[in-house]
């Protein structure tokens, strides 16, 4: 079981903030207006501009005073109505930054008096921009992976002075232009606005006040350094702590600001993170700079290989605190989006260990046999001498071949891996979804009404079409169940890797609502997704059937009072 945890610990923590409560509640009716709003959240939350819109029953703007934190209770947000509400249903969406820096939306309504209709709301064009969540996560995948250049190239250039100096340095210019991109999308990202908004000097302004926003200023800091370090052409004691104090400040950078820092044990999960990141990077960048040298020392092999070896030690030890931090428990395994992705990471980490296992072998046979030295005839002055001269054997050159082979491979997956840790990072970890699922009642089944929407989709590759058929039930404001069965061109039951279900409604500017569809064995279903007003919502249906085929479809769904 230790290797399931291996990298399982980028991303791991009790990440994605839920809504823990109301006041009022969710569809609650009430005899008098209330003279505020209380959303009390699972963790600690960050406010934006407008992170609360409220609208009367003729779906109306109200005017509200400013949300505010009930003073010692960072999870717990407040904010004023407008005086002499009326009669009828009021609609309240929300918009807020997890403290793992994530945003997070939704929505719940109460009515004053009587509940009463929703007016028909216009449509004004679509709110979702997915393009910029799109190009956020993969700056923060591309800083990763600069992050584990710059660091494990500096690391083993300190170590063997003779390395390659250039994975360091694309490193360093990688992790540095992502950092920029990802802190002019952090605005639009939190706010949920489209690419339009990027160069808003005022959202930049906004996030260098933020966690995550101080973060990213401090890791474009730690990078002028590190630039200065990288010139050097010799490493002594003073540029090695310099070095190391870098490389820990910049794993210091994603530790404080993301999943590490929300949930619990924070002290202890910024340390592990920390220790985590750094040991990928130095494993990950070191085989990067192995790969980048002409020829491979021996030396520098055999270093390398012990360093290595340390690295899987503490991914272990770390990856497996994390995990469980992240899990809960071991049917969050096969339950949750979380623990399938684990378990797709098992896979892999058992392949790249089979790898380095190789590499290993490959490395001590090259160390222990690289010359060998026979007793061949030599001309001295045109007459044949015995004297021993080494005659290097073929056997190093075929290691050689052998062990960058292995590297390439091992390489290889370790970038695959991060790649599934980043996907990690923004997905809610099975202890969150356990707690939230608790918090949620189930929709009884059978009730009237049930919406049934028909979705065809093609993704333009032989087999890739059919349709999508989702059953709403009761198709009315409040609480609804979602099932999606997936039927291929055939017409007979087909299954996809992956499905995903979200709700709109434009006019109003809520949503999208993630339906977190999960397969249950043939069909896909969510046993609860509150849609607060009645009127035509966009329901949008992502289906993907392969690793890189994938296509979105859009329809209207009539959601009844």
């Amino acid at each position: 079981m230790l290797t399931l945890f291996l990298f399982g610990g980028a991303g791991a923590a009790l990440a994605h903030a839920t809504l823990r409560g109301t006041e009022p509640g969710d569809g609650s009716v009430l005899k008098t207006a209330p003279d505020r709003l209380t959303l009390t959240f699972t963790e600690s939350v960050a406010l934006l501009d407008g992170s609360f819109r409220v609208f009367d029953p003729g779906n109306h703007r109200l005017r509200t005073g400013e949300a505010r934190h009930v003073p010692g209770h960072s999870d717990t947000v407040r904010v004023d109505l407008p005086g002499g509400l009326g009669r009828g249903t009021y609609t309240v969406a929300w918009r807020v930054v997890s403290a793992d820096s994530h945003p997070v939306s939704g929505a719940f309504t109460f009515s004053v008096g009587a509940p009463t209709p929703a007016a028909a709301p216009l449509d004004t064009g679509a709110a979702e921009a997915p393009a910029t969540a799109r190009l956020y996560d993969l700056a923060r995948y591309v800083a990763c992976l600069g992050a584990a250049l710059l660091i494990g190239g500096g690391v083993f250039r300190a170590v063997s002075p003779a390395a390659a100096r250039a994975p360091a340095t694309a490193g360093a210019w990688t992790l540095a232009g992502a950092t920029v991109v990802l802190l002019l999308l952090r605005a639009p990202y939190e706010a949920g606005t489209g690419l339009s908004t990027v160069f808003d000097p005022s959202g930049t302004a906004r996030t260098l006040t933020t966690r995550p926003g101080l973060a990213l200023a401090a890791r474009l800091v730690l990078l002028a350094v590190a630039a200065v370090l990288l010139r050097r052409r010799e490493w002594g004691r003073t540029a090695r702590g310099a070095g190391g104090a870098v490389a820990v400040g910049l794993a210091l950078t994603w530790a404080v600001a993301e999943h590490a820092g929300a949930g619990i044990q924070v002290p202890v999960a910024v340390v592990s993170a920390v220790l985590h990141l750094l040991a990928m990077s130095v494993w990950l960048g070191g085989l990067a700079t192995l790969l980048s040298t002409r020829e491979l020392p021996v030396p520098a092999v055999d270093r390398f290989s012990r360093l290595a070896l340390g690295c899987v030690a503490v991914l272990v030890g770390t990856g497996v605190y994390q995990s469980w931090r992240g899990l809960g428990s071991l049917g969050a395994l096969t339950g949750t989006a979380y623990g399938r992705l684990l378990l797709v990471k098992l896979v892999t980490v058992t392949l790249l260990l089979a790898c380095a296992a190789c590499a290993r072998h490959f490395a001590g046979r090259l160390r222990a046999g690289a010359v060998a030295p026979a007793r061949v005839p030599a001309m001295v002055g045109g007459a044949p001498s015995e004297e021993p001269v080494p005659e290097v054997s073929a056997e190093p050159v075929a290691g050689r071949r052998r062990l960058r082979r292995a590297v390439v491979a091992e390489a290889g997956l370790g970038v695959l891996i991060l790649l599934v840790s980043t996907v990690l990072a923004g997905t809610v970890p099975g202890r969150a979804a356990a707690e939230a699922a608790e918090r949620q009642p189930l929709t009884a089944p059978g009730l009237p009404g049930a919406s049934v929407t028909d979705v065809p989709f093609d993704v333009g590759t032989p087999g890739g079409r059919g349709k999508v058929q989702v059953t709403l039930e009761p198709g009315r404001v409040g609480d609804n169940s979602v099932q999606a069965v997936v039927y291929g061109p055939d017409g007979g039951l087909a299954a996809v890797p992956e499905l995903r279900v979200s709700f709109s409604l434009p006019a109003q500017r809520i949503g999208p609502l993630d339906a977190k569809v999960t397969d249950r064995g043939g069909y896909w279903a969510a046993d609860r997704v509150t849609l607060p007003l009645a009127g035509t919502w966009t329901m949008k249906v992502t289906v993907r059937v392969s690793e890189t085929d994938q296509v979105s479809e859009v329809r209207p769904v009539e959601i009844a009072r």
